[in-house]
């Protein structure tokens, strides 16, 4: 319960850090781009999909509470749904178009 808990407040803590613009190295594969990758990137959106993903696991942790195989379940196919949806805006909606 406490783990649950602090991996939550972490959740929420990292997606605000994210969502304010403080929090761009926080973000898997953007931080590690070269310049030329980064500019690809409408970094407002990626921010807002990123941020709002983490912020949005946070409460889905306490589905953990059940644990049963169920809850657990769900979680897990949530999360995947969710992360799925995230990686395909982050490479068509976050883009910039080219020119």
């Amino acid at each position: 319960m406490i783990t649950l808990i602090i991996v939550a407040a972490i959740f929420v803590i990292m997606g605000v850090v994210i969502l304010i613009g403080k929090g761009d190295n926080l973000i898997a594969g953007y931080n590690t781009a070269s310049q030329k990758e980064r500019a690809q990137y409408n970094i407002k959106r990626l921010r807002g999909l990123i941020g709002g993903l983490l912020i949005v696991l946070a409460p889905m942790l306490f589905l953990l509470l059940g644990e049963t195989i169920a809850t657990t379940g769900s979680f897990v196919a949530l999360t995947v749904i969710l992360c799925i949806i995230v990686v395909i805006l982050a490479n068509t909606w976050a883009k910039k178009k080219r020119e």
